[in-house]
This record gives C-alpha cells, sequence and structure tokens, in this order.
C-alpha cells in the first residue's frame, strides 16, 4: 500500500509539470529477444549452468506502466526443477519451456523522468512445461512466476540493450510443498538474462512518448496573449507581409477567430463572432495561424486545419470565401488565430 501510494503521488507530480501526446493503440511497442543462464536458488549443483533463449513482445502503456509476452525455451535442465537432464535417453533439442505474461515498472520514469538509462521492476506469471521429467514422466506442467529487474541502456532510434537478473518460481511443485501453491527457493531458481530490444516507431515520428512542458507552454501563451493585446496593429502588418497582396480592409479585432491550445474546433465565442458577418459577404482570405509549442510541420497542419473549419461555416452561411491558407507560426507574436482579411 505504501508504494502504491509513492507511486500515485509520483505520476500526480509528473503530471503536475508535464503532459503526454495521447498515443495510439498501436503506439510505444516492442519486441525484444536475449538469452540467460540459471543456476537452482539454493546453490545445490550450480554447475553446469541451464542456457536459454526467449522472446517478448510487449506495450508500454506509460512512461511508467507497461506489459509484455514472454516465452523462453531451455537447453540445459528444466528451470523450475532440480532434476538434471544429464541421461542418455533426454534427446530433445529444448528440454523445457516457459510463457508468461509480466507487468513492468519504470522506476526511473516514476521517480526521476527520461533518462539513457533505465530500471524496471519485472513481475509475472505463466505456464511451465518440462519434457523428460523421468523416464515414467514423459512430460511436466507447473504454474510459474518471474520477479526481477530490468537494467535497460537506451541507445538511437528505438533500439536499446538489457541486463535482467530474476528468480524464476516454480509455485506448484517445489520441494516439500506438494499439492499447494508456493513459494519457495527449492523450487526457484536464480537467472541473469543479456537481450537486445527494439521499440517501434510510433504516430508521433518517434519511438517513446512525447512530452510537453505545460507550464512552460502556458508562460508562453499568456505572454503572446498579452502582446497581442498590447499591439492589435501587428495583426495587421503581418497579414500584409505574409500573403504578398494588398489587404483592403480588416475589421478590427472581431474577425479575429481564436482558438483553444492543440484544437482547431470552434467555441461557442467564436461562432458567435462568425455569425456577425452578412451573408454573401466577399472575403478574399481565411489565414490560420499557431502558436510556438510543436514541431513548425505540426503547427503549419493545424494552422490549416483551422482555417478550413472556419471557411467551411462561413460557406454554410452563404459568406463567400475567395482563399483559404494556413501559415503556421509567424513572427514572437503568432497566435492560436484565424484572421479574416477583406
Amino acid at each position: 500500500m505504501v508504494m502504491l501510494m509513492v507511486a500515485i503521488m509520483a505520476t500526480m507530480c509528473l503530471n503536475a509539470q508535464t503532459a503526454i501526446e495521447t498515443p495510439k493503440l498501436t503506439d510505444n511497442m516492442y519486441v525484444s529477444v536475449g538469452g540467460q543462464v540459471s543456476t537452482p536458488m539454493d546453490l545445490n549443483g550450480v554447475f553446469p549452468l541451464n542456457s536459454a533463449v526467449s522472446v517478448s513482445l510487449g506495450k508500454e502503456l506509460s512512461p511508467i506502466f507497461g506489459v509484455n509476452v514472454e516465452g523462453a525455451f531451455w537447453f540445459g535442465s528444466h528451470i523450475y526443477k532440480n532434476t538434471r537432464f544429464d541421461r542418455q535417453d533426454a534427446h530433445n533439442t529444448f528440454r523445457g519451456s516457459y510463457v508468461g505474461l509480466n507487468s513492468t515498472t519504470n522506476l526511473t520514469h516514476l521517480f526521476i523522468g527520461e533518462r539513457k538509462f533505465e530500471i524496471q521492476t519485472v513481475v509475472g506469471i505463466g505456464w511451465a512445461h518440462a519434457f523428460y521429467a523421468h523416464q515414467s514422466d514423459r512430460s511436466h506442467d507447473d504454474l510459474g512466476c518471474k520477479t526481477g529487474l530490468n537494467f535497460d541502456i537506451n541507445l538511437n532510434n528505438g533500439h536499446s540493450i538489457y541486463i535482467q537478473p530474476a528468480v524464476l518460481w516454480n509455485l506448484t511443485k517445489p520441494a516439500s510443498h506438494h499439492d499447494r501453491v508456493a513459494f519457495n527457493r527449492k523450487g526457484a531458481q536464480l537467472s541473469l538474462a543479456l537481450g537486445y530490444k527494439f521499440h517501434f516507431k510510433n504516430s508521433n515520428k518517434t519511438h517513446t512518448f512525447k512530452y510537453w512542458n505545460v507550464g512552460q507552454m502556458n508562460d508562453e501563451i499568456n505572454r503572446l496573449q498579452a502582446e497581442l493585446d498590447k499591439k492589435p496593429r501587428v495583426i495587421k502588418e503581418v497579414t500584409k507581409e505574409i500573403i504578398k497582396e494588398p489587404v483592403v480592409k480588416v475589421i478590427s479585432l472581431n474577425n479575429v477567430i481564436f482558438f483553444a491550445q492543440n484544437s482547431f474546433e470552434l467555441s461557442d465565442a467564436a461562432k458567435e463572432e462568425l455569425n456577425k458577418i452578412p451573408e454573401n459577404t466577399e472575403i478574399k482570405t481565411v489565414a490560420g495561424y499557431a502558436s510556438v509549442e510543436g514541431t513548425p510541420e505540426y503547427n503549419l497542419e493545424l494552422s490549416k486545419k483551422r482555417a478550413e473549419n472556419v471557411a467551411r461555416f462561413l460557406s454554410n452561411r452563404n459568406v463567400k470565401v475567395n482563399n483559404v491558407v494556413g501559415l503556421g507560426v509567424q513572427g514572437e507574436t503568432s497566435n492560436r488565430v484565424v484572421i479574416l482579411v477583406y
């Protein structure tokens, strides 16, 4: 309960300073492959070490929490049994397998933020299958569990390598605990894995979550809004310079339509202003702008959508619009507006 409260408080603190762009369902997916060695946790017969290969497919639900499905295959003794598969009748290439569902918690993101080096907890449950456990029992199934840590080193463009120390538990048949689920070191093994992980590219064109500094953005928005209120003539001069054609008339700030941050939807106030324009009015240009947050490409597309939305609203009211243009960010005074040029 204490750890849960710490996680909630840290998450609230993080969210108070930053915002995360909403990911799509297929975003933040990754695949990993690796190899590992293990030995009984009670250190009864450490060598020869059990060797294995593993592959997993996962998704980061948030910068802190994630899930993955893991499959592993052992070449040596099965990880949950102290029996060694050294007999001559055991000819299988794979001596055991494990399929599990794991949850991950990124401690680095939780307490520090995004870094090149990350530490994650790994907890999961799954199904273990042993081949040739005994001559009279040629296969064996157990309920398994995994607890461990991931030490990830993030490289460029979604590539990373990881080191994972873990404990692999047999929950159903550890020594002296038959017929009930239990954690017991005599039915567990220590493991050490080394592998490669690749994060697929997301819809935001990166391999990770996209963050926005909310406090900094709000400060900049307020600064630009204050400048705009003090210097309404700047809008007219910027419009002349950008459109490169004579401006016959700009009807005050009543024909400057404001938008919410990162939005091209018309507010009730914006619709009220647009409804004041008489039918059959001819507007030369509907020009959309964006504030300085975000990439130039994103801002250009957003300003175009704002202009198109205004033009569509006017056309539905029989107002003629000759030209629709999105201009993105234009100078320090650029803001989240659409300007009507007559």
